[in-house]
């Protein structure tokens, strides 16, 4: 158990589910001298408001980091680890240590300090909700960028989630490098084009 005073990093990822673009965590020390309103899950935030909590999160934290696992890094060795390597190189870039790093979920990855998993963390802790929403901004603006390069799949609007447009834009144009060939829409895809 950490002690009064004790420096807390929350850590949460985003882009487990979809079918394309890399996986996100973030790890966030927040100050306690200088608390932010608003801080939830990202998932019940306005896409405005997640952008607008991001810019105040990285200029009155006492440290963040952002990092992410590739699409190549999901197929080989699954999206959970995935994740687990992403949220780890999240906790590397902070420019202090904390005492203790507390994970959104019960999965946690193996670091050089004490961790614990926290179901509902991300609704619980103004750590992990900080996390989650650097996660999620970062992730989203990286879909964006994909979009930019592969229009006809929509990642701007879905964000490589499974949705119907999406589903029917694989269909009609196949996959890209952007696409995780280890998630079953996809790999059915590609066994369909082999046959």
């Amino acid at each position: 158990m950490t002690g009064r005073g004790a420096l807390i990093c929350g850590v949460d990822e985003a882009g487990r589910g979809p079918l394309a673009g890399p996986v996100f965590a973030a790890a966030v020390i927040l100050d306690p001298a200088r608390p932010i309103a608003g801080l939830a899950d990202s998932k019940v935030l306005a896409a405005l408001r997640r952008e607008t909590l991001s810019v105040e999160i990285r200029s009155r934290a006492l440290a963040w980091g952002i990092a992410s696992a590739g699409v190549e890094e999901i197929d080989a060795i699954n999206i959970l680890q995935a994740s687990l390597l992403a949220m780890r190189r999240a906790v590397e870039a902070l420019a202090i240590a904390p005492a203790e790093v507390w994970v959104d979920g019960p999965h946690c990855p193996r670091l050089a300090l004490p961790v614990r998993g926290i179901v509902g963390g991300d609704a619980k802790h103004a750590s992990i909700s900080a996390a989650s929403i650097l996660a999620k901004v970062a992730r989203d603006a990286e879909m964006r960028s994909l979009h930019r390069v592969h229009p006809v799949y929509g990642f701007d609007r879905h964000k490589g989630y499974p949705t119907e447009a999406h589903l029917a834009a694989l269909r009609t144009h196949g996959v890209c490098e952007a696409h995780r060939r280890s998630f079953a829409p996809v790999r059915q895809l590609l066994g369909e084009c082999v046959r």
